[in-house]
């Protein structure tokens, strides 16, 4: 089993097309066939089922393709690791919730990179437990998250402390005076879902039980284009926000007779890789502020 098998494998998975793979990988779809044939004999499982019309998964091989994409992800980074040796000295593979990225960790990063340009930065952007997974499978050396990882080689430790603000887009006349619970539960809120656990409960229990949102999406930074310009109304961690009140594109509703809670994200590492991540995060420019 080579890697040339496992991309053919992922890309079928992707396309459920034998002819969009060979495209894709620019080889005969002959080919992909002896691929993918020779690979279900290796592992003496059927990976696909296959129809005139349809190619899908089987449920092994839906398990097969989250060990196809590990077995990917290790050979890309540690490629990557040993054609830079050359030119750097160290390697930091960082990870980051999008909203911790935007509202804290970018402008740290770079003022970082400009002080230490001997050291390569790998940066990969998304949800909490799924950073959280790649940091256990070794694929990232830090993660800064929302949900903290108990666990007893992991160290967690708070990073930061941010407040929910709620906000619309600077047009909209509603509310200027503040906004009551009552009237959050009628407006037009876009559920932004931080995967904040309490945070995210406490939000939902804002309204009433089985409550449908317009839209509800897991990136808080994929909503702005469904807020700006309208009359929707939604919680962002207040660091967030902030540029664009201070834009004039979005403003900030008082509460009048509820509060929201504080979010707290976390910074988390291998406890053997103290010392190298105390580096970053103890510098002025990744120190809390």
């Amino acid at each position: 089993m080579d890697t040339q098998t496992l991309e053919t494998f992922i890309a079928l998975a992707d396309t459920k097309s034998f002819t969009k793979t060979a495209n894709r990988l620019f080889v005969a779809q002959s080919t992909v066939t002896n691929r993918i044939n020779e690979l279900e004999k290796e592992v003496k499982l059927k990976l696909f089922s296959r129809s005139n019309k349809s190619v899908s998964l089987t449920n092994e091989g839906e398990k097969f393709r989250v060990y196809a994409q590990k077995v990917l992800d290790l050979t890309e980074n540690a490629l990557a690791e040993l054609s830079q040796e050359h030119r750097f000295s160290g390697h930091i593979r960082i990870g980051s919730a999008d909203s911790i990225y935007e509202g804290h960790l970018a402008p740290q990063i770079r003022a970082y990179k400009d002080r230490h340009p001997e050291t390569s930065l790998k940066i990969s952007i998304g949800l909490s437990n799924h950073l959280l997974e790649q940091l256990q499978e070794g694929l990232l050396d830090v993660v800064f998250v929302y949900i903290p990882l108990r666990k007893a080689s992991y160290q967690s430790e708070l990073y930061k402390q941010d407040k929910l603000v709620l906000v619309t887009d600077i047009g909209n006349t509603r509310f200027r005076r503040g906004i009551t619970r009552d009237e959050l539960a009628e407006a037009n809120y876009l559920m932004c879902n931080f995967a904040l656990q309490d945070v995210g409960q406490y939000i939902r229990k804002l309204f009433p039980r089985f409550h449908q949102f317009e839209l509800e999406i897991d990136d808080c930074m994929k909503i702005m284009p469904y807020l700006l310009g309208k009359d929707h109304y939604t919680f962002l961690p207040k660091d967030m926000a902030e540029p664009y009140i201070k834009e004039k594109k979005l403003r900030q509703i008082p509460l009048l007779d509820f509060d929201t809670p504080v979010i707290n994200s976390y910074i988390v590492y291998r406890k053997t890789e103290r010392e190298r991540m105390s580096m970053i995060w103890s510098a002025p420019s990744l120190s809390n502020e």
